[in-house]
């Protein structure tokens, strides 16, 4: 059993040294850092107030004391930029969590377990896939009031079958490695296998998935507040400024342009990460 650990530490000392070889997958990791950094202290370095209403509407870009202008009613641009990056990474990273608490729980139990409990929760899990997505999210949502609560139920409901059906893989291929075997074999209760045995050893791939699980659930969260079922006004949100900025699109695109543009990079490079931990988690990657 110790001499398992240590190989899975070596093996993960290996990775860590991979990580951020392809340029790209560098410059990914930073923007995301930059993306997270904003929704922490961004709000504390911008003084303007991202709900006053001004006279100062539809400002141009560089105008005096606002760098991205203002709104249609004269809002900063800037501050509301700053301020909308919290709500999205919130919604994005509890919803992603709580796919990943659902997903590879179920998913490992079906794998580990097997028989008719594998073929009762699969079931479930491919019943769920069936379901579109966004339909089963409007749904959640729509039943409660719209606001990060019921976005973070509803997307993570959504992605748990998608991260389930990987775990079950995963666990059912650890679940007859001899490891395993030994410590069913010396009386180890199943929770206890499956969190100190199983999970470590599946680990690499579950977390590249989790991370590209990651931009759907921005997608998701940006698409919402869009259609108006996420975060609700004054409160600044990118889904939503663009869907406020399109009457403007031809006077004023950055309106919509920078929100959407803000949302489509945060959304590739976490995909480009999720392929940078792959690669760096590849078993194969250490021959």
């Amino acid at each position: 059993m110790s001499e398992l650990t240590t190989t899975s530490g070596l093996r993960t000392a290996f990775a860590a040294r991979r990580l951020g070889r392809d340029p790209i997958a560098v410059v990914s990791w930073l923007v995301v850092a930059l993306f997270v950094l904003t929704a922490l202290i961004g709000p504390l370095l911008v003084s303007a107030d991202p709900t006053r209403n001004t006279a100062d509407a539809l400002l141009p870009l560089g105008a005096a004391g606002h760098p991205l202008g203002t709104d249609d009613l004269g809002r900063d641009e800037l501050a509301r930029m700053v301020h909308g990056a919290r709500p999205l990474l919130l919604v994005a990273f509890l919803s992603t969590a709580l796919a990943a608490v659902l997903g590879i729980g179920v998913g490992m139990i079906a794998g580990y377990a097997g028989g008719k409990v594998e073929w009762v929760l699969m079931r479930l899990m491919d019943l769920a896939l069936a379901f579109p997505s966004m339909l089963l999210i409007i749904l959640i949502v729509s039943a409660w009031n719209p606001g990060v609560g019921s976005l973070v139920v509803g997307i993570g409901t959504a992605l748990a079958p998608g991260l389930g059906r990987l775990a079950r893989a995963l666990a059912a291929r650890e679940a007859g490695r001899d490891y395993v075997l030994a410590a069913r074999l010396g009386g180890t209760r199943a929770p206890r296998i499956l969190v100190q045995e199983v999970l470590p050893n599946m680990a690499g791939p579950m977390l590249a998935q989790v991370v590209m699980t990651l931009s759907v659930a921005a997608g998701f969260a940006a698409g919402l507040s869009y259609l108006g079922l996420g975060i609700q006004p004054p409160t600044p949100d990118w889904g939503y400024m663009v869907q406020a900025g399109q009457e403007f699109l031809y006077t004023a695109p950055r309106l919509v342009v920078l929100p959407a543009a803000a949302t489509l990079i945060f959304v590739v490079a976490c995909n480009f990460i999720g392929d940078d931990l792959r690669d760096a988690l590849d078993p194969r990657g250490d021959r």
